[in-house]
């Protein structure tokens, strides 16, 4: 396990009339260039302009995971207002992070992009991108800063090892330097291990552990599910704009929008069921029983009734096309199949019995999850235990001046910016933090 001692700081500090003290020659490590660490720098940087401030990425460039979000336009944030209400996206990690979402809301944070020459609009989801729909704009920021005298970057460079010297440095060794480089503080922001691809490979779970850190179990949440049931494939591509999905075991539930596809189901609702199960075990030999409502707004009651009115309305229609009133011609096809009511029997000819059974299927479609696609997931559920680091710092409780933000941590969100606000808030935090001290 990694030394971790208490810090003993050399001179060439200075006290504000703020009372904050601010360490001129401190010298800070940040350990990923995502959304997180890039808001961690920019905050250092407006804390502390004297530190001198290393970003140590892997990728070529900064922010490849930020230009992912959106489609590429990068949705910046949420446009909700309410903290307690933006609090209610996370599944995990919702208490932790009061302290930094009222530090940086999303009002905090379209102001600050804005601030910064980044116009924002807000679409009618309530998802915030740049009006340009470039997230290169937003990458753009803190490119900028990495040209300043005091921040130096490191890219494509390996952070391999952080030990912890007896006076309380923290060394970094890069992978091609023959020696570590030294740290007053070392700021964690190396993301989850969703999108291996842009260099979030979970790294920094094995250095939150070395110095005695525990992870919690890790598991990939935003995802697509596939399911057993082959008439969910022959609707690929049917959409729904409002409907139930709930998981009996666990009790989880989520209303939205969804598609279905040639092997299950993908879409905002699809996601945030996705999110809620993602630590339940899901196989083909283990299936996870889950029901669609595609009437969620209508009780059974309610439904039948309004069945039964359309049905005396039109006697000599097929029950199939009585059912287009309902749901999709292509769900009106299945729904009778799975029913075993004739699809072309008259509607003055079905059955209270029958109408009963169709809106209780249309009530409650069962379904059972079989897998998630993989490749797809756009966040990590699990990482650090939050029970191990101060929520109104981002300091470990474990190891003084080694901080945390992001998805390393056991936060994860449903999608609509959520998780991208939990990274800049988290990360400014840490980075405004690990440059101060009281």
């Amino acid at each position: 396990m990694g030394s971790c001692v208490n810090r003993v700081f050399g001179t060439g500090y200075s006290r504000e009339r703020t009372g904050v003290v601010q360490y001129g020659r401190m010298k800070i490590a940040i350990i990923g260039g995502g959304a997180a660490g890039l808001m961690a720098l920019a905050a250092a940087r407006e804390a502390n302009p004297q530190a001198e401030i290393h970003l140590i990425e892997r990728n070529e460039a900064v922010g490849r995971k930020i230009l992912l979000t959106g489609g590429g336009r990068c949705n910046v944030t949420t446009g909700l207002t309410d903290v307690a209400e933006v609090l209610t996206r996370y599944p995990r990690g919702a208490g932790f992070l009061e302290d930094a979402m009222r530090a940086f809301p999303p009002t905090a944070v379209r102001a600050w992009f804005e601030a910064q020459g980044v116009p924002l609009k807000e679409e009618a989801d309530r998802r915030i991108f740049p009006k340009s729909d470039d997230g290169r704009d937003v990458v753009a920021v803190f490119e900028r800063l990495l040209r300043e005298p005091k921040v130096i970057a490191h890219l494509k460079a390996v952070a391999e090892g952080i030990e912890r010297s007896a006076g309380g440095m923290f060394q970094v060794k890069i992978r091609g330097l023959a020696s570590p480089l030294q740290f007053d503080r070392v700021i964690l922001t190396t993301g989850g291990r969703a999108y291996r691809e842009t260099g979030s490979t979970g790294d920094g779970y094995a250095f939150a552990a070395k110095f005695g850190h525990v992870i919690t179990p890790l598991a990939a949440s935003l995802s697509a599910l596939h399911v057993r049931e082959k008439w969910a494939g022959e609707l690929a591509g049917v959409s729904f704009a409002r409907a139930r999905m709930s998981v009996p075991r666990g009790g989880h539930e989520f209303t939205g929008p969804f598609v279905f596809t040639h092997r299950g189901l993908t879409g905002p609702a699809v996601f945030a069921v996705s999110s809620l199960i993602a630590h339940e075990p899901v196989s083909a030999t283990e299936p996870l029983e889950m029901e669609i409502d595609f009437l969620p707004d209508e009780t059974k009651a309610a439904a039948t009734e309004r069945l039964n009115r359309t049905c005396q309305q039109a006697p000599t229609r097929h029950f199939e096309n009585v059912l287009t009133e309902f749901v999709p011609k292509a769900l009106a096809a299945v729904v009778c199949r799975e029913t075993k009511i004739p699809a072309d029997r008259f509607a003055g000819k079905v059955s209270k019995k029958d109408m009963v059974a169709t809106v209780a299927w249309l009530k409650g479609a069962p379904l059972r999850v079989i897998g998630r696609a993989a490749g797809e997931e756009f966040v990590t559920a699990g990482g650090v235990d939050l029970t191990e680091v101060n929520p109104a710092t981002m300091e470990s409780r474990l190891c003084p001046g080694l901080y945390f933000a992001g998805e390393i941590l056991n936060i994860d969100a449903f999608t609509g910016g959520f998780n991208l606000q939990s990274a800049w808030a988290t990360g400014r935090l840490a980075g405004d933090s690990a440059a101060r001290i009281s």
